[in-house]
C-alpha cells in the first residue's frame, strides 16, 4: 500500500491513469504524446505505477502495451474511505449518485440493515454501447474470452445460467436463476456452488446494471448477501479484475492476461 501512496503523489503518475482509464492498451509512444517531458521520465513514472501494481504491461510483438490496473484504487478505497465514510441521512443518496425514486431506495435500505451479509458495489465506464457490454456479459464465447468461463443460459426470467469451464470439462462452477432480464439495460442473477444449489442460505444475488453515460457506457455491479467480510473481500478483488478484463476486450479487441480471477462462487 505504500508504494500505491507514493506512486498517487505525483501529478503526471496520476495523469498518466488518467490516460490509461481512458483508453488501455497504449504503447510508450503514445503515452509521450500526451506529455512535455523526455520519453526516459515517462518511462521512469510508468516503472514507479508498475511497481505499485497501479500498470500492467502486455507484450505484442515488439511493442509494449500499458493497462491500467484498479484493484490496488479499489482496496485502498475500502480500507481508507469506505469506513470513515459519515452516514448519511435517511434516504440521502450517496454525493454524485441519485436513486431512483425514494421509496424504493429506502426500502433497498431497510432491506440491508436488517441483514448482516455484505454487499459489494463496482462502477465501471467503458468505451462501447450498452447493447455489446451486455453481449460481453452474456454471450458463452465472448465470457470465455475475458473471465476464463463461459456464462451459459438462454437468459429468459426464471432460467437456470451456468459460469462453465473453458476446458472441454463442461464443469460449472457457479449455477444460479436468472431473476430479471431486461436486455441490454439490467440483469439479476443468483450465484451458488453446483453442490449448493437449491439452498438459499448458500445463495447470493449478482444484478448488472447497463446505462449509457453520455458517449460512453456505465455499467454498475451489485453483488449481494455475500456469506461474510471475507467473502467480500475476494468479491472486490474479483470484480475489479473481471470487469478490467471486459473493458480491456471491449475496447481494445484483447483481453489482459488472465489470471485466476477472486469472484466468489455463491
Amino acid at each position: 500500500m505504500d508504494q500505491v501512496f507514493k506512486a498517487l503523489a505525483d501529478t503526471t503518475r496520476r495523469r498518466l491513469l488518467d490516460r490509461l482509464r481512458e483508453r488501455g492498451g497504449q504503447t510508450l509512444g503514445e503515452l509521450c504524446e500526451r506529455f512535455d517531458m523526455t520519453r526516459q521520465s515517462v518511462t521512469q513514472h510508468l516503472a514507479v505505477l508498475e511497481a505499485a501494481n497501479l500498470v500492467k504491461t502486455v507484450r505484442r510483438g515488439r511493442e509494449k502495451l500499458h493497462y491500467l490496473n484498479p484493484v490496488p484504487l479499489q482496496e485502498m478505497q475500502e480500507r481508507w474511505i469506505d469506513k470513515f465514510e459519515r452516514p448519511r441521512p435517511w434516504g440521502s443518496p450517496r454525493s454524485g449518485e441519485a436513486e431512483s425514486g425514494g421509496a424504493p431506495g429506502a426500502k433497498r435500505r431497510a432491506e440491508e440493515a436488517m441483514t448482516d451479509r455484505p454487499t459489494f458495489v463496482y462502477v465501471i465506464y467503458i468505451e462501447s454501447t450498452p447493447e455489446a457490454v451486455w453481449d460481453a456479459l452474456t454471450d458463452p464465447d465472448l465470457t470465455a474470452a475475458y473471465w476464463g468461463h463461459g456464462n451459459v443460459s438462454d437468459w429468459k426470467p426464471g432460467s437456470r445460467w451456468e459460469h462453465v469451464r473453458t476446458d472441454g470439462s463442461g464443469i460449472a462452477d457457479v449455477v444460479g436463476t436468472v431473476l430479471e432480464s431486461e436486455r441490454p439495460t439490467r440483469l439479476v442473477t443468483t450465484w451458488t456452488a453446483p453442490e449448493d444449489e437449491g439452498r438459499e442460505d448458500k445463495c447470493s444475488k449478482v444484478t448488472f446494471g447497463v446505462r449509457p453515460h453520455a458517449d460512453i457506457v456505465r455499467l454498475t455491479v451489485t453483488h449481494e448477501d455475500l456469506a461474510d467480510e471475507t467473502e467480500r473481500t475476494d468479491a472486490a478483488r474479483g470484480w475489479a479484475a473481471v470487469l478490467s478484463n471486459l473493458k480491456s476486450l471491449i475496447e481494445t479487441g484483447t483481453p489482459l492476461p488472465q489470471e485466476p480471477w477472486l469472484v466468489p462462487n455463491r
